[in-house]
């Protein structure tokens, strides 16, 4: 592993704020901002999945990224996600995310739907593209909702032969291993290990070498101390912080999808809304409930952030 990463810790996905009726809610987006920030986020992504991307025109986009690299102003390195099919047009989005002052960009391997694929050599051509089109790091998002099968030997050979590639978000089953062997390959040339889908598997990738989470932006002042710790060889303190919030995680994770940062925010009065965009539905109430009564226990800021 490289001695010191550009980045690592939580760098927590920023949901995309909406009013009631759908349209943008650029003042609750900066105050989303402005929570994560407080909450001690090393970092933020935006328009990735999670931040309900494939729901936005791409003026949108544009409006979003525009509107959130400026209110951070530098603050905290800023990931946004310029996933799409065609290298052309992710390489021309990744452009204007670094132009704005994007630390970072965020793809998926190429695909369409259930069955349109390319191969691995496409892929790497794909990165390759994309690299010689930015001087900033690419994370290469490794998730089953692209249906595209890269194998630890594959990602390690894009880190020694692709100039930018150098992060990567491992949310696969088998994630730890993934990881470890990955990193075994691919030596300085993982620059950042990181795990994602909520840190559901964040204590066993830790262990196997992760320098960073990329989880919703429900609760990273809960999530930082375990990373922060873990980092410092205070592996039981790790364990015991870990432990205590899981739970929530598994909640998250498991009931509540991308709505429940939503949720939680709302209720803490970060956002005025927590809106999904149709055909996406709301948290059913006893969902919602079961997710706030987990949360409450421990106190996240998200819940008093505002108050």
């Amino acid at each position: 592993m490289a001695a010191e990463p550009r980045y690592r810790g939580v760098f927590p996905v920023a949901p995309t704020i909406f009013h009631d009726n759908g349209d943008l809610d650029l003042e609750g987006q900066r105050r989303c901002i402005d929570f994560l920030i407080d909450a001690g986020s090393n970092g933020i992504c935006i328009l990735a999945n999670y931040s309900e991307q494939f729901a936005l025109a791409d003026e949108e986009r544009e409006v979003l990224m525009r509107a959130v690299l400026e209110h951070v102003a530098s603050r905290v390195p800023v990931i946004v996600t310029t996933t799409h099919f065609s290298s052309r047009i992710c390489a021309e989005r990744s452009r204007r995310a670094e132009a704005a002052g994007a630390a970072m960009v965020m793809v998926m391997p190429p695909y369409h739907g259930a069955t349109i694929r390319v191969g691995e050599e496409q892929v790497a051509a794909f990165l390759r593209a994309l690299s010689d089109a930015i001087g900033i790091p690419i994370v290469v998002q490794d998730a089953p909702v692209s249906g595209v099968a890269l194998s630890a030997p594959f990602l390690a050979r894009l880190a020694r032969e692709t100039e930018n590639v150098s992060y990567f978000k491992i949310e696969v089953p088998g994630a730890a291993a993934k990881l470890r062997e990955m990193i075994r390959l691919g030596g300085d040339a993982v620059e950042g290990p990181w795990d994602g889908e909520e840190s559901i598997t964040l204590l066993p990738d830790l262990d196997a070498g992760a320098t960073g989470t990329m989880p919703s932006g429900a609760y990273p002042d809960l999530l930082r101390p375990i990373v922060d710790a873990h980092a410092a060889g205070r592996r039981d303190e790790a364990v015991h912080a870990y432990e205590r919030l899981l739970p929530l995680i598994n909640y998250e994770n498991r009931q509540g999808g991308l709505i429940a940062c939503k949720v939680l925010m709302k209720e803490g009065g970060v956002i005025a809304s927590e809106a999904v965009r149709h055909p996406f539905p709301p948290l059913h109430p006893a969902t919602r409930a079961g997710l706030l009564d987990i949360a409450r226990r421990l106190d996240p800021l998200v819940l008093r952030w505002a108050r």
